[in-house]
Order: structure tokens, then sequence, then C-alpha cells
């Protein structure tokens, strides 16, 4: 018993929500931080106004996956989520640019941001559920070809309403230009109609036939799932008692070297540990108690016992995702400040670079659409992990490069280096994990993997805007340049990480 090989169409059907998603994510990351200075954010803020963005995948992704695993009705496993999703995503986009102040900005974003974290963590777990081994990598990979293409609409929005429709760019002190307001409002319909699209074009497996196709796997291949007992009470509380003790180092270590004077964001990172290591106790005291799993119990007992290649992974996405982080949030600053000269957001100078940025976005975006069907075919030749090690690698040096260019349509050549490693990044990662990962889990473990997304953000989030200031001496394109290394360090990294279907592959040559 087999998955069936799904045909082009199937698959574009079932990507085809993601269309929508990243348009809504294009807008929140190409226009967000411009939002946030326009009601008078400073520039070494607006990490930590970012931060609602990290923490909140980092609570959602895994409880949504949780769920979505336990759940199965008349709408399906995945496809209940991707519904409630882009009903609450569609309206946060609506409300966004009217923000009123810059606090209620902060809380739309938010909002926002865990509305996208419903829809988007079980299309991630939808490939691994409906598709055979052979066809994940294109599955991913057409989910790219969908981010990239909304990314590529989405981000070049403002720039396109101003330059072709006439619509104002600009506008009073403290109000949000019509440009970016019209945007928001154009992705919001875009989402509804795209993820609703998939929901009535596609078609889910019941739990227990993929319970069947699962172990018929693994009588062909051989190869089974390593089962492993639950976590007890007692290896909870060692668990817990060590982070919490590390929590509170750090944050003491903070305290008293004075570090948290000068950057008081830095006390998140401590606040994050000692809440890791809380939970865990409290995990042990529930398991303690009772021999049923509940939802917390059951995440940290999978967290704990996550598959090998999940760990190696862990570690390739933390650069990955430190790195585009920190252009999400920079670039408009880096870019009006090294090129255009100007920090005033007021200004018709700053307004044009923060538009010319939209479409450097939109161009690596566009690249990362075009790379989703070239790079399954890399992949053939030399592996999932060489494609993806050289495209981190790429896109490291691509980074770095931005600092020596002096004119704005020059940018534009660096940006197919980056939208190349970003193709790679929203691909090649899920298809080498769901190989290692049980049918009966993959939400779930979906959703643990965002942690390794989520907490390199929390931690740029907590460090870039000293670093910006203290370090570089408010000069933002240096932070870029950090980035491209740690895309570099990414991609040396992918080395170390074991692919389990290409053992299989190997297995039956």
């Amino acid at each position: 018993m087999k998955k069936r090989r799904l045909s082009f169409w199937e698959i574009w059907n079932m990507s085809f929500g993601f269309l929508g998603i990243q348009f809504g994510f294009a807008l929140q990351n190409a226009n967000v931080s411009r939002i946030f200075e326009t009601l008078g954010a400073r520039v070494e803020d607006i990490p930590i106004l970012w931060i609602a963005a990290p923490i909140t995948g980092l609570i959602v992704q895994p409880i949504v996956g949780h769920l979505s695993d336990k759940t199965w009705n008349r709408f399906g496993r995945r496809r209940p989520y991707f519904m409630v999703g882009a009903i609450f995503t569609t309206l946060a986009l609506f409300f966004m640019p009217n923000s009123p102040a810059l606090w209620v900005a902060a809380g739309m974003l938010w909002i926002m941001d865990a509305s996208i974290n419903i829809s988007m963590e079980p299309f991630r777990a939808f490939v691994g559920d409906n598709l055979p081994t052979e066809q994940r990598t294109m599955g991913f990979a057409m989910q790219s070809f969908f981010i990239g293409t909304g990314a590529v609409v989405a981000s070049a929005l403002p720039y396109i309403l101003t330059n072709w429709f006439g619509v104002p760019n600009t506008a009073e002190e403290g109000i949000i230009p019509q440009s970016v307001k019209l945007s928001f409002y154009i992705g919001g319909v875009v989402l509804f109609l795209s993820v609703f699209y998939t929901v009535f074009t596609s078609k889910e497996y019941s739990p227990d036939e993929l319970a069947a196709f699962e172990k018929a796997k693994e009588q062909r291949t051989g190869i089974k799932m390593a089962a492993r007992s639950p976590v007890t009470a007692p290896q909870f509380f060692k668990q817990g008692v060590i982070w919490t003790l590390v929590g509170l180092a750090a944050t003491l270590l903070i305290a008293f070297t004075g570090l948290g004077t000068q950057n008081g964001q830095l006390y998140i990172v401590g606040g994050l540990l000692l809440t890791f290591g809380i939970i865990l106790l409290l995990s042990g005291a529930i398991t303690g108690k009772t021999t049923r799993q509940n939802g917390l119990v059951g995440i940290m007992n999978d967290l704990l016992h996550m598959p090998r290649t999940m760990g190696q992974l862990a570690i390739v996405q933390f650069f990955s995702w430190l790195a585009f982080y920190a252009m999400w949030i920079y670039t408009t600053p880096a870019i009006t400040q090294h090129i255009y000269g100007t920090t005033d957001s007021t200004s018709e100078l700053y307004n044009q670079g923060a538009n010319w940025v939209g479409v450097l976005f939109a161009v690596y975006n566009g690249v990362s659409a075009i790379s989703a069907f070239l790079l399954p075919l890399i992949a053939r030749q030399i592996g999932r992990k060489g494609t993806h090690a050289i495209a981190l690698v790429v896109g490291g040096l691509s980074f770095i490069s931005l600092y020596f260019v002096k004119e704005p349509t020059t940018l534009l050549i660096p940006m197919i280096g980056v939208g190349f490693a970003w193709g790679s990044i929203l691909s090649m990662p899920y298809a080498i994990l769901t190989g290692s990962l049980p049918a009966d889990k993959m939400g779930t473990y979906m959703g643990i993997f965002n942690f390794f997304i989520v907490i390199p953000q929390i931690l740029a989030a907590s460090i870039l805007g000293y670093i910006t200031s203290a370090l570089f001496h408010g000069k933002v394109i240096l932070t870029l340049v950090l980035a491209g290394c740690s895309l570099v360090l990414g991609g040396l990294s992918v080395y170390f990480v074991q692919d389990r279907d290409d053992v299989y592959r190997l297995k039956r040559k």
C-alpha cells in the first residue's frame, strides 16, 4: 500500500493557498517597519517591536500542529485550520494600516502573525500527509513557487500603486500613506480567496490510511521509526531544573554585567529560557499525577524525543533565519540610510527608498519562485543537502555584497543570490525533515520545527538593536553584512545533516 502519485495540477491546487498566505506575510515583512517608523518608532526600537511575530509563532505553531494531528471531521484534518487562519488574517490585514498609534500597530502585528501561523503551519504537514516520498521535494518546491509569486506582487504593491496608478505615497506625519493601506486591503482579499481555493479543491487521507501507508513503507524499506518510551516525570524534572538554572544564570549575567542597562531587550532571552524550564517542570508535575498525556505534555515529550535529523537541521535553521529576520527588519533603514542618505521617514526621499526596498523584496521573491522548479533538478544530481548548502553560501555572499553597492539599481544583482537562498530555505529543509517524521505526528513536529525558526528571530530581536547602535554606531548596512556571515555558517552546517530519504535511496542502489 502506497500513497498515490499526484498530478502536477493536484500539487498545484494543494499548494495554491500559500499564494495568499505569503501575500500577507510579504506585506508584513516589507511594510511593518515602515509603519512603525511612521507612527514614531526609533530605528533601534524596531527589533523589539517585531518580537511579537516570532514569539507568536513559537506558541501557536506547535499547538496548531498538535491539534491538527488529532483532528478529523467533514472538512478534513488540516483544512479546518486553513479556513480559520485565513478569516482572521484577512481581518488583521484590513485593520493593520489603520492603526492610530504605535502600540496598536505592535498589537496588530501580534494578531496578524498568529492568524498567519494558524493557516501556515498545517500547510507544511499537508505536503507530508498527501505526497509520497519521491514527490515531497516537488511539493515543497511548489509551495516555494507560490510563496515567491505572492511575495513578488505583494512586496512591490506600494511601488506599483504609486508609479502606475498615481496612488499617494506620502501622508501627514503619523499617518500611513494611502499606497500602503490599499496594498493591505488587496492582500486581505487575495489571501482569503486563495486559501479557500485550496480548501475546496484538495482532499486529505484519513488517519487510518496514513497509518497504513506508514506501516507499508516500513515493510518496504526496512527502515523503522525509532520507538521511544514516554518521558518520565523525573526526566522532565531533571531537564526543567537544568533549563531553569540556565535561564536564571543568563538573567543574572545580563543584570550584573550591565548589559541589561544598555539593552533591556536581552532580558527576553533569559526570560524565555526560564519559561522553558518552568514548562518542563510543569510537564513533570502533570506526568507524575497521570499517565494520560495532555497537549502540553505531549508536545514537550515529542520535543525531547525529536528525530536526530531535526536536531541537525535546527543548527542550519538557526543561522538561516537569523539572517533573513535581520534582512526583513533592517533592509528599509539600511537602504534608505546607506544608498539614499536619509533617516527622515516623512521625506519624499525616504519613501522612495522604502518603495524601492519593496521592489528588491519582489525581485528576491521572484527569483525564489523561479528557483522552485530549478532546485528539484539540482537536488536529483547532487542531493538535497548539497543543493541547500550551495544556496545558503550564495545567499550569504550576496548579503555581504550589499555593503559595496552605491546606487539603487545595482542592488538588484545581489537580490538574485538572496532569492536563490530563500527558495531553498522554503523547500529543502522540509523535504529533508519529512522523511524522518512519523505520520501521526507530522503536524506536531512541523510545529516544533518552527521553534528553530523563531528562536533565532527572537534572539535577533533581542540583540540586533544593541549591536547596530553600540557596535556598528548606527550603520545599519553592517547588520546586513553580519546577516550574510550567519547565512554562510548555515550553509557550512548542512554538511552534518543526515537525509533519511537519501539513506534509503542509496540503499536501493
